[in-house]
């Protein structure tokens, strides 16, 4: 899962498409050695994962904008993401089919509508987090669909997950199992197609767990953002109680304490 989730809250269009059960072990071969890549076991038993960064708005090549923010999730579906710009905070939580905003230039908190909720969930399905440790399964088919050129005459391959709705990901790994990229399509508010690509760099080993520093987002071919980790941390206590709405404004003015 990645905090694009909390940035993005756009449904997208899918098309019902035949779906198979049948298991691909060349791609499966391919996830199994992503996973040790990011730490094996260590990796997929992360019960949380807290990050600190920098989220930046790119156009036309150039830095437009750029918020600090703290990011603390919670698997599988828990998240919980604070922005602040100039001193205003901005957040974000949800909890599965459940969450609510807080707006601070306004000083409002509301629960969040059907399209936030089903943007969250559509963050979820395209994540790496989601792909390697499986929350797919049962609800979307696998295959492996070849390799795809990369850099310096490398290739990358290429799996693809289709979900039972249509929606498609495709997922790009170096020959060592790093993870490169996520690459899928969205309808804007016009109507229009937009292809959208994660770009992951940058890993760091933290206690064992490598993870990516930097996720750059590529829509149609031009560089829209840029997500840039201070600091990452994994299995930190996280109480339950950071999720729960609060019951006014003046519980939000302080920074969260973890």
């Amino acid at each position: 899962m990645s905090i694009f989730a909390a940035i993005l809250l756009l449904s997208l269009g899918v098309f019902a498409l035949p779906r198979t059960d049948k298991v691909d072990e060349k791609a499966e071969a391919i996830l199994k050695k992503a996973v040790q890549y990011l730490g094996g076991d260590k990796y997929l038993k992360a019960t949380t994962q807290i990050g600190r960064g920098k989220y930046s708005v790119i156009r036309d090549g150039a830095v437009v904008s750029f918020q600090s923010f703290i990011d603390v999730i919670a698997f599988p579906d828990k998240e919980r993401t604070e922005f602040k710009t100039s001193g205003i905070k901005t957040v974000q939580v949800n909890t599965g089919a459940n969450g609510w905003t807080f707006d601070g230039n306004n000083q409002i908190i509301k629960d969040q509508g059907e399209t936030q909720i089903a943007g969250f969930k559509q963050g979820i399905r395209t994540s790496l987090d989601n792909l390697l440790r499986g929350g797919w399964r049962n609800e979307a088919t696998l295959v492996y669909v070849g390799q795809r050129p990369s850099t310096l005459g490398k290739r990358n391959d290429v799996v693809k997950l289709t979900y039972n709705d249509g929606f498609a990901v495709e997922f790009e790994f170096a020959d060592d199992g790093t993870p490169a990229k996520a690459i899928y399509k969205r309808q804007n508010a016009d109507n229009e197609a937009i292809t959208e690509e994660d770009h992951y760099a940058q890993f760091v080993d933290i206690d064992g767990i490598k993870t990516p520093y930097i996720t750059d987002r590529v829509s149609n071919g031009k560089p829209s953002s840029r997500i840039n980790y201070d600091s990452v941390e994994f299995n930190r206590a996280v109480p339950d109680s950071i999720f729960a709405k609060p019951a006014n404004a003046r519980d939000l003015k302080k920074d969260l304490k973890l």
